[in-house]
């Protein structure tokens, strides 16, 4: 667990070393229809769903605790799932402006030198379940698993060295986020939902969304069967 979560995050950008003021720009989509008789296009705008999250129930006093246990993990980790696909993205953006392959791997070496000092020390605290608990969310964030990026940006047996590495921790590289199938996911996809609504986690578009009350139907389904 010391090493391959500092390693993921080595794959990507960091901050710029001279902080610079960040404008936001306006991404809010917009979209257009004509209505029957007015001739001046009417604004559509596409807002994020809110969900309206119902009450809690617990079946047990063990259940209700092991939840609270996975919203702690969950609200510790996220930010870093948020934090990798950000980097993702901005290593995708620099890498392709490169042409040599030497300017790459130059590029590469001075990123990873600064976020093993930035960060290495802050991910080596992770437990094991939150080391997982974030695989799950790195994947739920880009639509890769850990393995996948590993095995992207380096090689094969780099991939395969680092999940060999994590498995003796019990975690896999390789566990996707999967809330229709796992109980567990589909508990983080509600922890995560309130949290956005409340306003605990700052809301970034994952590469697969899921519909929450769909998810819900299924499991609740899932239950009905089990009578």
């Amino acid at each position: 667990m010391k090493h391959f979560i500092t390693y993921l995050f080595v794959l990507f950008p960091a901050f710029y070393f001279a902080q610079v003021p960040a404008v936001d720009d306006d991404t809010t989509e917009y979209e257009y229809m004509f209505i029957e008789g007015d001739s001046v296009p009417q604004t559509i705008v596409n807002l994020n769903p809110i969900y309206i999250m119902g009450n809690l129930k617990f079946a047990s006093k063990e259940d209700r605790i092991r939840y609270l246990i996975l919203r702690r993990k969950t609200l510790k980790v996220y930010p870093y799932a948020k934090m990798a696909s950000e980097r993702l993205d901005s290593l995708n953006a620099r890498l392709e402006s490169m042409k040599k392959a030497s300017d790459k791997r130059r590029y590469t070496k001075i990123i990873q030198k600064y976020i093993e000092g930035e960060f290495s020390e802050e991910l080596k605290k992770l437990s094991r379940t939150e080391g997982q608990i974030l695989v799950k969310l790195i994947h739920r964030q880009t639509g890769k698993t850990t393995f996948g990026l590993v095995k992207e940006l380096r090689s094969g047996w780099r991939a395969f060295w680092y999940n060999t590495t994590a498995g003796m921790f019990d975690i896999s590289l390789k566990k996707p986020f999967d809330p229709k199938n796992v109980y567990e996911d589909y508990l983080i996809e509600d922890i995560l939902q309130r949290s956005f609504r409340s306003g605990l986690l700052v809301r970034q578009k994952a590469a697969e969304e899921y519909n929450f009350y769909d998810l819900t139907d299924i499991w609740l389904d899932k239950e009905k069967n089990k009578k």
